[in-house]
């Protein structure tokens, strides 16, 4: 990851894209070696020719999803974002990532996609607009699996600071098995805020499908709720774990606005404060955590993204040394995202519904002003990830 300020003189406000994925062609290759979920399987569909399918968990409701070119080929990324008006997109990997491997798999997979991230961002297109930067960015993969030594991981971390267009990593909520708060990851955090990357935390397992019932609803409960209650469970024992209070730097992006910490952190804050156990444990009260933390705007209304600013804004009268609420500090913590190539239109479009929402609600909210939603659609992005407009 370049240390280097790159100042991009121009009077366009940039649109960039923090949440977007990419299933690189070797990542690919090792979902169609697969038998069992995850894999990438062939069929033939409904108008009788071969179609390629994406199963990404066991039990997953149906036969999975199309899969092709939008989730590999880099002119489609690029057409994607044409269509739209993104300037710049920062592409992480997507779920489930190196789950199903064992350590040494993982390790060697993790490196490799690393390298074909980097040649994949090198090799892209300058922003049209901004003619100092490339069109992409990425996030790198750590081997976080089962059974795998820290050292591996910390390995792929240096490799990845060795990357000049790499510039965070993307983390599931397992970790190595046992979840964020686990004290495994001491040396990992650590890692991660010495060097300056951002983690971005991405849910991929849900919540216990059986309390979704039996009736048929597609995915929409497990992306709906359990993608958002898995990251809400999982920052919230991370918190609880004091690891923001270990690693006050560490830079954090939570996908999917966060999920319901924001509407649940004053209850947090109200239990703990209760509990014997955690009372004395944390050196600030829990809602100031959120202030430490950036969120995708991937939330599709605006009362919705207006209302995790306001928390973020209050997250500073929480600190235990004192502070004041500053309306204008959230939307410095919130960044635009696509989810692409997942939601796509359910008939063809030029436009993808989805990204249009979440546009539509980014300039939406009545308490920011322009350079507020500026600052949201691009701006954010590019001081977060030391790219200065």
């Amino acid at each position: 990851m370049s240390e280097l300020l790159r100042r991009v003189p121009s009077a366009k406000a940039p649109i960039v894209d923090v949440h977007t994925h990419v299933y690189l062609p070797r990542y690919a290759a090792e979902l169609r070696a697969r038998a069992s979920a995850p894999r990438i399987y062939s069929r033939t569909g409904a108008d009788n020719k071969p179609e390629e399918r994406l199963l990404i968990l066991n039990g997953e409701p149906g036969v999975g999803r199309p899969v092709g070119p939008q989730y590999w080929d880099r002119d489609e990324k690029l057409l994607f974002m044409k269509r739209h008006d993104i300037d710049i997109s920062f592409v992480s990997s997507a779920n489930p990532w190196l789950d199903f491997l064992s350590p040494e798999r993982a390790k060697v997979l993790a490196q490799d996609l690393n390298y074909d991230l980097e040649a994949y961002c090198s090799s892209s297109p300058q922003a049209e607009a901004f003619s100092r930067l490339k069109s992409i960015y990425g996030f790198g993969l750590l081997p976080l699996v089962p059974d795998v030594s820290i050292p591996s991981i910390l390995d792929t971390i240096k490799q990845i600071t060795t990357l000049p267009h790499i510039f965070g990593v993307i983390i599931g909520t397992k970790g190595v098995e046992d979840g964020l708060d686990d004290e495994a990851l001491e040396p990992v955090w650590e890692a991660l805020q010495k060097s300056n990357l951002v983690a971005f935390i991405h849910p991929h397992y849900g919540v216990d499908s059986k309390a979704f019932g039996d009736k048929v609803n597609g995915h929409v409960l497990p992306l709906a709720l359990g993608f958002p209650f898995e990251t809400t469970i999982a920052v919230t024992r991370l918190i609880l774990a004091g690891v923001l209070d270990r690693y006050p730097d560490l830079r954090l992006l939570l996908a999917h606005s966060g999920g319901a910490l924001p509407q649940l952190s004053s209850r947090l804050a109200s239990c703990i404060a209760h509990d014997p156990v955690v009372a004395k444990r944390l050196k600030h009260d829990a809602r100031y955590y959120l202030g430490k933390l950036y969120f995708d705007a991937v939330a599709y209304g605006p009362e919705e993204l207006g209302f995790v600013s306001d928390v973020i804004g209050r997250a500073e009268t929480y600190n235990a040394a004192g502070g004041e609420y500053d309306a204008n500090v959230g939307s410095t913590r919130m960044l635009f995202g696509t989810d692409h190539p997942f939601f796509p239109p359910l008939e063809a479009a030029q436009k993808w519904q989805s990204v249009e929402d979440n546009l539509k609600a980014i300039r939406g909210v009545r308490v920011w002003s322009d350079s507020a939603r500026a600052n949201v659609l691009g701006l954010n992005a590019l001081r977060l990830f030391n790219l200065e407009h």
